[in-house]
């Protein structure tokens, strides 16, 4: 398994890539054929308020789906711990459904690694709507004084039914996904109500 560790306005020290290491083995044991745990550190500055805070996001690459989680905490360590285990009890989640289903799982690879990485944040800490890219590579817009940038995307989907979105959504943690109905054959969107109620809306 390849672990890659990026980090934003920190840096990350040889003992917090130990500390990594000695946890990250977990996730071969827990997922299925793992080609990668991507891990991101980002330290966000809120001295106005209670100073700074570290975010860790983990994303690990499946074959055919991706299983990700984030946490936020005063330090990286911390923030790491509660991330993983969040993806544990997903990673667990993910190998349930398997045995279930017997391995098959109708999405692809590309497909989940696109709504993974959705994220929204000011455009001031650089951070902007979808997968972070070189500034030179798929640039957006200028929207002149828009508070935010946003990044368009295009990419071929595999349809599935509504049980398999809701799935997915689940494993990456995210209130809504979106993906094409195999009973209806139009493009949909799965996303949580409150409680565990869910809703799904459908484009004619």
């Amino acid at each position: 398994m390849e672990v890659n560790i990026t980090a934003r306005n920190l840096t990350v020290s040889d003992r917090f890539r130990e500390y990594v290491a000695d946890r990250t083995h977990k996730v071969e044991q827990l997922a299925h054929k793992v080609q990668s745990l991507d891990i991101k550190v980002t330290r966000h500055d809120h001295s106005r308020n209670s100073g700074p805070e570290d975010q860790v996001e983990l994303t690990v690459f499946e074959p055919g789906h991706v299983i990700r989680a984030e946490a936020h905490a005063g330090d990286k360590f911390a923030a790491f711990d509660i991330a993983f285990g969040k993806l544990s009890e997903r990673l667990r989640r993910a190998a349930d459904r398997r045995k279930h289903h017997h391995g098959s799982i109708g999405t692809s690879e590309l497909t989940a690694h696109d709504f993974a990485e959705i994220d929204i944040r000011p455009a001031d800490s650089d951070v902007l709507l979808g997968k972070q890219v070189p500034a030179a590579a798929d640039a957006g817009p200028d929207l002149g004084e828009s508070p935010v940038v946003i990044r368009r995307k295009q990419f071929e989907a595999n349809p599935m039914t509504v049980d398999d979105a809701l799935y997915h959504m689940e494993l990456i943690g995210h209130d809504f996904y979106l993906f094409h109905d195999s009973e209806t054959d139009k493009p949909s969107v799965v996303y949580r109500r409150k409680g565990w109620n869910y809703g799904v809306i459908t484009l004619k």
